[in-house]
């Protein structure tokens, strides 16, 4: 039976594993959103080796991306930087020179690991290129192949020295060319009927109160919202898509859990499962990221230690999965954390069942589009999201008893106390997290 945890993982024994150097696996998938499991309770999908490391590990309830899309989100991971502090805020935008040998591999490479890359890199070339930013490319952009290649990696490493491998997959992304009617290259979707599809999510309804903007952004770009006029019945058709990839993808995954089986890896290795971000999937009638709906913004993550310390336990801790893992992953390998850094390692929520933080911040910028701004401040029972535009630009939303989303309260009077605690949290944050347009971006903060 999996034991619960309420913001940590409090009274856990001593660490049963001693290795000063684990070895450290990062498996991302790429549009999954956290509720895209059937360890998280989703009755329409079938996940078995998510699960699996949901089984082994701590798994977050409450982790978040730092950008809802793929460049900006993968950006924070391998720099540490939020993307409005680096300058990635879109796709197809190249890191600066500054930062290319002071990323995540590099520094952990330096610490002595063997670090290996394989599959989506998005920062901001698809692949890799070989050699650079402290990784060896084995595996090209792609699934296919993908965890052949990490399992060749495994069998042929160098042993005399711990290793950081990342296995980055690019599904369930291929729900863009689902939408789209586009073949979906990397998996397929198998056909069904109406009757097997998955049901609408509870608040496929757009929520009274909600941005206006988003309506507004989802008219601007239709080959990123082929969705306006899809019916209650493409909806369903969607979802199912959406969790076949998602399978897919798992299937692809066991691949390389069944190669740590057989070398026994679990006793010295971490293993870190999350996603970029999620996907819309339906709910409040959205598809695509971008947006700061739960559903887009929150993500799996789950984090595997040596030995199956406090396997099988559940964490409500906020985590940011793009600036925190630089920092966690550099105290596990003994890198050096670069000054400036705005996350915070995980490494004592993990092992010692510290509280975690008070907040974390997610970050948006329609930049495809027209430019819409937005923040969400994440604290334990609160969700408080604001757009720089539109009606009803400012949101929060009780995340104990409205996780879906549907009851604005900000537009009611007995929690203006607690949206000015939420607006001030956002404005300490802007004011000591350094970017360019700082003192643009506290205007939108209202009184």
């Amino acid at each position: 039976m999996k034991k619960s945890l309420l913001f940590g993982l409090a009274a856990l024994p001593a660490m049963a594993w001693a290795q000063d150097k684990p070895n450290i696996i990062y498996i991302m998938t790429d549009q999954q959103g956290a509720e895209a499991m059937s360890c998280a309770g989703n009755p329409d999908l079938h996940t078995p080796n998510m699960d699996l490391l949901a089984e082994k590990g701590i798994r977050f309830t409450n982790a978040y991306c730092a950008f809802p899309l793929s460049g900006p989100s993968r950006a924070a991971m391998f720099t540490g930087y939020m993307p409005s502090q680096s300058g990635m805020i879109e796709n197809e935008i190249p890191l600066v020179d500054s930062l290319r040998t002071n990323t995540l591999g590099s520094l952990v490479k330096e610490a002595g690991y063997d670090c290996a890359y394989a599959g989506k890199w998005h920062v901001n070339t698809l692949s890799i290129p070989d050699e650079e930013f402290g990784f060896d490319n084995i595996k090209d952009n792609g699934d296919i192949g993908l965890a052949e290649a990490c399992v060749d990696y495994l069998k042929e490493r160098d042993r005399k020295k711990p290793f950081f491998l990342v296995a980055s997959f690019i599904n369930p992304h291929n729900i863009c060319e689902y939408a789209r009617g586009q073949k979906t290259p990397h998996a397929s979707v198998p056909q069904c009927s109406l009757e097997d599809c998955p049901n609408l999510p509870e608040n496929f309804a757009v929520s009274p109160y909600d941005a206006s903007v988003l309506r507004f952004e989802q008219q601007q770009n239709y080959k990123l919202y082929p969705t306006t006029s899809y019916t209650p019945d493409d909806w369903r058709r969607y979802r199912n898509a959406y969790y076949r990839l998602t399978e897919a993808v798992d299937a692809e995954i066991g691949k390389i859990l069944a190669e740590v089986e057989r070398q026994d890896l679990w006793d010295d290795t971490i293993i870190i499962f999350t996603s970029d971000h999620g996907d819309g999937n339906g709910a409040h009638q959205w598809n695509q990221k971008t947006a700061l709906y739960e559903e887009v913004a929150s993500v799996p993550m789950i984090v595997c230690l040596p030995d199956g310390t406090n396997a099988g336990t559940v964490s409500d801790a906020l985590v940011n999965n793009g600036t925190d893992l630089l920092p966690s992953i550099c105290e596990w390998t003994g890198a050096k954390i670069p000054n400036g850094r705005p996350g915070t390692s995980y490494k004592d929520v993990v092992e010692k069942g510290e509280l975690g933080q008070e907040y974390i911040i997610t970050e948006t910028n329609f930049n495809q589009t027209s430019g819409t701004l937005g923040w969400m401040v994440r604290t334990k029972d609160y969700k408080y999201v604001l757009y720089d535009k539109g009606q009803h630009r400012e949101q929060l939303f009780d995340m104990r008893n409205d996780r879906n989303e549907m009851r604005n309260l900000a537009v009611e009077s007995k929690y203006q106390e607690i949206l000015a605690e939420h607006r001030a949290l956002l404005e300490n944050w802007l004011k000591t997290t350094p970017g360019p347009d700082r003192q643009r971006h506290l205007r939108f903060i209202p009184n």
